[in-house]
Order: structure tokens, then sequence, then C-alpha cells
């Protein structure tokens, strides 16, 4: 709840004199009359502070958090666990009321956090570059086709259907504006299929995209897209979006030949918090670094042989002509970004190797004792990361609705975005869930299976 001190009437008409007009509607000339609201909106009376608190704490408790339930969600966002070294060193005034770094001279810190963000994005995906970051997964994806079609200036994307479903409208709505065509990759058996993707790729397609792992959990096998996109195309660029966490133990996406390389960075010790804000993880193939969106940080050393740092490219509509601006997106998620930095830094090689093996463990227990339930199963036969779909014998809704009741978060129902998947239960596991909560799961959804076929 942002805090402010309200302007008293008395310091309004002091502003409105000092512009010149008389009132506030004067102000609004330029908004034709047809869109304009007239008369009061129909809001509650006004209330106190001490009354707005209290209201706005009663509907908070409304929301259940992962603090007090077990939680299963995944699709995106992830409940990872966070050192108190992210959140301590973060919320550091320094860091926490930082602007943007206009002035390098005076935000060292700032550029140097962005500079070695940069560094271990490029060290955890394989890429040549990274950028300061951008706004999270989605932009990050929409981005990377709106530059695809730069490089190679042509007006078509193959999109795989395997790809975050919110993901896919972000890219079509950036596309649209730029009359982009987006084509629709069909999936088999939970990945991409590659039969139709070699008959889709030409020299008339700007790039790819394709999910790793993807949206219902599956690891897809980049190496051979990477191979029929290179023999079908000497244009296309092959983009991949990926999971950071999973490469803790998978083969990084520059060894399949990946021209750009997105990430939604969340779980990279940044909190869920209710939808965001969260981090775009951007890197790619230093050849294409000039048609990059977002902002580059640099190393260099000053005229006394300091070390410093510079934003060295920053291709917005604020600092080019507009023309020759590589994006509208016009700064980074500077804190969400130090907040991934501190985090990989506090955990290390290792630390993230570890994280990643744990999320694989536990996610194939809990899918081996789920599988164990009378009509339940997995419903793709595809090796998978810290995420699996599950087919029910009941709607998914149902279930999620029932075991909410006993505090557990029990996933994703494919269901809303496909409803001859109301049946199936998209299911992610952190390495922060325990063998009794994942049996606790496991045993309700067993219960309630059995009352749905006595029934």
């Amino acid at each position: 709840m942002m805090q402010y001190i309200g302007n008293t009437h008395e310091e309004q008409q002091a502003m409105l004199k000092e512009l010149g007009v008389d009132s506030f509607e004067e102000l609004l000339d330029t908004i034709p009359e047809q869109l304009r609201i007239r008369g009061l909106l129909d809001l509650p009376e006004a209330v106190s502070e001490i009354e707005m608190r209290a209201l706005a704490a009663t509907l908070a408790k409304k929301n259940r958090s992962t603090q007090e339930a077990i939680s299963f969600l995944g699709g995106g966002a992830y409940d990872h666990y966070i050192p108190q070294i992210v959140d301590f060193l973060i919320f550091r005034s320094e860091f926490y009321t930082a602007y943007t770094p206009y002035q390098p001279e005076v935000s060292q810190g700032t550029l140097q956090a962005m500079y070695e963000y940069q560094s271990m994005i490029c060290e955890l995906t394989g890429m040549e570059v990274a950028n300061a970051s951008m706004y999270d997964g989605g932009s990050a994806l929409a981005e990377s086709a709106l530059m695809a079609s730069r490089v190679t200036r042509k007006d078509t994307i193959l999109l795989s259907e395997t790809v975050n479903p919110y993901y896919r409208q972000i890219v079509e709505t950036y596309c649209a504006g730029q009359h982009i065509a987006v084509k629709i990759l069909p999936a088999k058996n939970g990945i991409t299929d590659i039969e139709i993707l070699e008959s889709s790729v030409n020299d008339d397609v700007a790039g790819v995209l394709v999910q790793s792992p993807n949206y219902y959990g599956c690891i897809e096998p980049l190496t051979e897209y990477g191979k029929v996109i290179r023999d079908q195309s000497k244009k296309a660029l092959f983009v991949t979006a990926t999971n950071p966490t999973s490469l803790g133990i998978l083969e990084p996406p520059s060894e399949s030949d990946a021209d750009i390389v997105i990430a939604e960075g969340q779980g990279l010790g940044n909190h869920q918090s209710l939808g965001g804000p969260y981090l775009g993880v951007f890197a790619l193939k230093e050849k294409y670094v000039r048609k990059m969106p977002g902002r580059l940080v640099g190393a260099t050393v000053d005229e006394d042989g300091d070390r410093g740092f510079v934003l060295v490219m920053k291709t917005r509509e604020q600092d080019i002509r507009r023309e020759r601006a590589t994006s509208n997106i016009c700064t980074n998620q500077g804190l969400m970004a130090l907040a991934a930095t501190v985090y990989m830094s506090a955990l290390g090689k290792q630390g993230i190797r570890d994280v990643a093996n744990l999320c694989t463990q536990k996610a194939h227990y809990l899918a081996e004792r789920l599988a164990e339930i009378e009509d339940v199963s997995l419903k793709y036969d595809q090796p998978f990361f810290n995420e699996f779909v599950v087919t029910l014998p009941l709607p998914a809704k149902e279930v999620i609705q029932t075991l909410l009741e006993a505090n557990i978060f029990a996933g994703i129902e494919l269901g809303k975005h496909s409803p001859e998947k109301a049946n199936d239960l998209l299911i992610a596991v952190t390495e922060k869930r325990t063998k009794s909560e994942m049996d606790a799961f496991a045993s309700a959804l067993k219960s309630m299976v059995s009352e749905a076929l006595v029934l």
C-alpha cells in the first residue's frame, strides 16, 4: 500500500495558477468530450486512514500465500527458497531507492551490479552477450520475435504450441502491431512436432521460438531443432526460452546453437509476489548485439587507470532516433536483476546445480507416487525437469478446489487453456517441498480419486 500525503485545495490552486489555468479540467482539453466521464464515480464513501488500513488488511487476508499452504504451482512462477542475504542486500537504500543510471559517474554501484548480472547470465546460458534485463519472460520472448524480424528482414515467426500460453499471447500481441505473422507449430506427445517444424522452416521465416523445459514440463530436443533450422534456412534465428534453474543440470542452450536465449528470472532469488514484478532474461550471440533491445553495461578504466562501468549501448527511443530504436522498453528490472545476482553469487555454481538436482529428484518422486494411484497417469512420455502433467479421472478444477481446503495448491488446470484438457493437472516441485508434503499431496489425491470412482 503506497503511503502519501495529499495536496490541499490551496496547494492545488497554487499549482494551477503557476500553470496558467483556472481548473484541472482545462488540462484535459486534448481529450475528446465523448471519452470523458461526467459526474461522480460509483465509489464508496471516503474513510479515514485508520479505517482504510484496516480494510486493506482485511482484503489482504483473503489471499492465501505459499507461507500458509503447500505449493505445487508452476507454469513460470516457482516457490524456491530465497537466502536471507538476497533481501538484506537489495533492500539497502543505495540499491532499493536508486534510479536508472543516466549519469555513470554517480551510478557506479548500480552499473556494476548490472555488469555482474550480465556476466553471470552469460555463464549460465553459455551465450556471448546478455543485456541488463527486461520486464519479464513473456515480454523478453516477444522482443526476441521482433529482433529476429529486424535481423532477417522477414515477417513470419514460428512459435511452438508448447510455449507458455501467456507468453504466446504476448508474442502475438507484439507481432500484430509490427505486421509480423505468427504461425503455431503443433505439439506431439508434449513436445514440438519436429516433422512439422522441418516442413515449415524456410528462408522466409524470421525465427523459430521454442521453450525447454516447456510449459508442460517436458524437455525439448533442442539440438535436433537447431540442426533442422540450420539445414532448412540460412536466415531464421533459433530462439529458446528456458527455466534458468534447470541450467544447473541441463545442457545450456548455446550447445544447441541458439541465437537468442530468454528466460523468466523469477526463480533466481525473486519472490512470487502475487505475480510480479519479475525479471526478463535476454542473452544472444555477439554478432547480433546491435539489434538487441534493452541496455548493455560495460567495464572500462578511467584516465587514472581505475576500473569503472558505463552504459555502452542503450538503443531506445529516448537516446537515439525513434526509427532506429530496437524497442520501446525504456529501462530494465534493476532491482530484480540485483536479486538474481546476489542469489547466484550466494549459491555459486555448485549451489545452483544442487537446487536443480533437488527439483528434479523430488519432481520425479512425486510423479511416481501419483502414477501409482488408480486411473491417474503421466500424460507425456518425455523427460522432464521439475514439472509434469498428470491426467485425472475427474476435472482438475475440482481437485484444485478440494485440496485447497487441505492447504495444498495442487497445480494448474490445463483446461483453462484447452477445454479438452480439463482433466489434466500441471504440477511443479521445487527444492522446498519435503517428502512428507509430497506424500500428503499423494494421499489426499488418492482419497479424492477413490471417492470419485465409487460414485
